[in-house]
């Protein structure tokens, strides 16, 4: 009897071994699979990039052979330049193999800094070049569910080639961060400017709105959505031009879901006061918006401009109601965003203002009781009616067709918009050399700069970790046509001494079509 019981004591034992061993097996197995699927979806990627960049070079060859055939460019000088560019696929070939880390470039100062990482300047080694470094936490990326937005933005910075918005040279990544580099703007932004002229004048904003719209067609051009437009985000080159940056928020146009309030039903402020508490602990006001008068409102908003732009909530003033609602939203959502903005440029602040954020939201969603225009206003008749048409229902907003809705607005009857980007800018910023940061807010170092840490050159086992962000690395061929090198004549003929090179195109095309991108999308 005793030794029946044994038995079966033993058997119930080794049963649990089984099934112990059995979990692991199915927890090995599943880390297995997913190794075995980013493996696969790397090899894809790799043969598809190498098919890609072969019909890129046939590519920009053939379109140099033409704008040099257009041009009557003499028989002589055609070798040469395509010498050139031959010189630079070498060059190109040559980068492509090379694993970019970030002991690749000399890290200079924060010229900004948000909820999920920083930017600051740097320096590429190789080539001196400055650039805008943008760095990204890895595991903060996963903890808020942003890797969907990273792949987004990275994305559409290697598709779009346009001159409206921020160009993207390389991205890499290593074991904790991923690496956005990127051209450096050293006018600052938008909000910056605002700050400074308190309001603009109709000539000036104009300039600037409709370079915005430029920008904004471009990126809706190839079906993405940015979702976050604001002054922030609206960078000034050195010579005043404007130009889109910061997709962190952006999204496939097909992508048209965002919970948060539903006008039909009974808002609830503590879904929107958990979000908010932050901002106002920043503020540490409470005036729920009841100012005496317009100067009062314009002063208040000036104080705490700065606060909201930095706080890690942000600000919602730039929010269209479709997104704040429980409802689909598209690319309208951008053109209610732009016209916010130039409330703000042509009157001092945003039209909902409020230094509590759920009545920003209130107002926003209620937008048809508290858009109004202060007495004092001295905007035209059509610069009015462009916020207007702006700021309505989605149903009734312009560019809900397209951007040459808004273009044909006759706000914009006297703008040359093929030449916007060629002729001098509305604004010029004060500039002394190529590392200055006046025009940004400084930063005080937090960590210390990171140790070298290679983006390929070591063989390791993937983790959960770096397998949400396979494919991630990207190289522009601009960044070989910018290389400083030496040469033996300084007239020597070059791919970028062809002025068509730098020729703006308004036939709707994309612009900078010439040096073609060669950036394939992260998969998901």
């Amino acid at each position: 009897m005793e030794r029946e019981m044994r038995d079966a004591v033993e058997e119930r034992g080794n049963g649990g071994d089984v099934v112990d061993d059995e979990e692991e097996e199915t927890t090995g197995s599943s880390q297995t699979m997913e190794r075995v699927a980013a493996t696969k979806q790397f090899i894809e990627n790799h043969y598809k990039a190498h098919m890609k960049n072969i019909q890129e070079r046939k590519e920009r060859r053939w379109i140099l052979e033409k704008k040099l055939a257009d041009l009557q460019v003499p028989p002589e000088e055609q070798m040469k330049i395509i010498k050139d560019l031959e010189r630079k696929e070498t060059e190109y070939m040559r980068l492509k193999r090379h694993k970019i880390c970030v002991d690749d470039f000399d890290l200079l100062t924060i010229i900004g800094r948000g909820a999920f990482g920083e930017v600051r300047l740097c320096r590429e080694k190789s080539t001196g070049n400055i650039y805008a470094m943008k760095k990204l936490k890895k595991s903060e990326m996963l903890n808020r569910g942003q890797v969907e937005h990273v792949r987004a933005e990275r994305n559409l910075l290697a598709e779009v080639a346009s001159h409206c918005i921020v160009k993207l040279y390389y991205s890499f990544q290593d074991a904790d961060y991923l690496y956005l580099i990127m051209e450096y703007l050293p006018g600052g932004d938008m909000m910056t400017l605002l700050i400074r002229e308190d309001t603009l004048t109709e000539s000036v904003a104009k300039f600037y709105i409709a370079q915005s719209v430029l920008a904004i067609e471009s990126i809706h051009k190839h079906n993405y959505i940015h979702r976050d437009i604001k002054p922030d985000n609206l960078l000034l080159d050195k010579n005043g031009h404007m130009k889109l940056s910061d997709f962190g928020l952006c999204k496939p146009i097909d992508c048209r879901t965002l919970s948060t309030l539903n006008e039909n039903e009974p808002m609830k402020d503590e879904d929107l006061r958990s979000q908010w508490t932050l901002m106002m602990a920043v503020l540490n006001t409470g005036t729920g918006g009841r100012w005496k008068s317009v100067d009062e409102q314009l002063h208040h908003w000036q104080i705490n401009r700065r606060k909201l732009a930095f706080s890690t909530v942000g600000t919602p003033d730039y929010i269209a109601p479709e997104v704040l609602l429980k409802k689909g939203y598209g690319m309208e959502c951008d053109w209610w965003s732009l016209g916010a903005i130039m409330y703000e440029m042509l009157i001092g602040y945003p039209p909902f203002y409020s230094d509590d954020p759920i009545t920003t939201c209130r107002k926003i969603v209620h937008w048809k009781n508290h858009l109004k225009f202060p007495e004092d206003a001295r905007i035209s008749f059509e610069a009015k009616d462009l916020i207007c048409r702006l700021l309505c229902d989605v149903e009734h907003r312009i560019g809900g067709r397209g951007a040459l809705q808004i273009k044909a607005h006759p706000w914009f009857k006297d703008v040359e918009w093929d030449k916007l980007y060629e002729m001098d800018a509305a604004f010029k910023p004060e500039i002394n050399g190529e590392l200055d940061t006046q025009n940004f807010l400084k930063f005080d170092e937090l960590d210390p700069p990171p140790a070298r840490t290679s983006s390929g050159t070591s063989r390791k086992m993937l983790t959960p970790k770096d397998l949400s962000f396979v494919g991630y690395t990207y190289k522009n061929f601009d960044a070989v046509k910018g290389t400083k090198t030496r040469s033996t004549s300084p007239k020597q003929a070059s791919v970028g001494s062809i002025p068509a090179m730098e020729s703006r195109r308004s036939s709707g095309e994309p612009v900078d079509k010439e040096m073609v991108s060669s950036g394939d999308a992260m998969s998901p």
